[in-house]
């Protein structure tokens, strides 16, 4: 998702959690300019995107999701997120990086995912490569969370055009994600990323989750 590239700059979820679809195109609380009105984006919003996750699961399923997004739009995969769990076995990276042909195949003729043979070998092969950072002291999300010296950056946009596609953290990220053997990882992809799983608050200052999510800010970055 990225929504450092603008409309599906939607993602910061716990994989573990769905919306509940509680919140209401009438619900007159100030929130991001993406938001919009579907019930189920509006919920992704309010609850997940831009909360902080560790988990190292939850994170590689992020990686993964983004990946997928990659030239569509973040409701296309948000609709799709259960589909995507049943058919990549709840993202566990060791039956993932396991896959062979036959499971391609299925994987290929599976309509409730985005049958796109690059992005589901890319898949395999990012399990793969998280498998071998599980073997680095920091881990996954050790080594993930570095990039923002391991708190969330606090930011502070004000406008549309505020929010950048990529940034320096999200450059390193790309270059270090590719250097150890992941794909579907470019600047822009690892952004919204970084937004989706809360490494930087990019809820707008008058979004009603900006300040829920701020706490005490360690460092800011962006226009003020």
């Amino acid at each position: 998702m990225v929504l450092a590239a603008a409309e599906r700059r939607d993602l910061a979820y716990d994989p573990g959690v769905m919306p509940t679809e509680t919140s209401s195109p009438t619900d007159d609380r100030p929130r991001c300019f993406w938001a919009g009105s579907d019930p189920l984006y509006l919920a992704y919003h309010d609850e997940e995107w831009g909360v902080p996750v560790r988990a190292e699961r939850k994170l590689f399923e992020m990686l993964i999701l983004e990946g997928a997004q990659a030239g569509l739009s973040w409701i296309t995969i948000l609709r799709r997120r259960e589909s995507y769990r049943r058919a990549f076995d709840g993202f566990d990276p060791e039956q993932i990086a396991a896959y062979g042909p036959k499971k391609i195949g299925a994987l290929l003729a599976d309509e409730g995912i985005i049958r796109n043979r690059a992005k589901i070998e890319a898949a395999i092969g990012n399990a793969q490569a998280c498998l071998r950072l599980r073997d680095e002291p920091e881990g996954l999300s050790g080594f993930l969370w570095r990039f923002v010296g391991g708190a969330p950056l606090q930011n502070r946009r004000r406008e549309r055009s505020d929010v950048p596609a990529e940034t320096a953290e999200s450059k390193a990220m790309s270059k270090e994600l590719r250097k150890r053997g992941f794909r579907f990882v470019g600047p822009t992809i690892c952004y919204a990323f970084m937004q989706a799983v809360g490494m930087v608050n990019d809820h707008q200052v008058s979004c009603f989750r900006h300040r829920e999510l701020a706490g005490k800010p360690r460092r800011q970055s962006g226009p003020s």
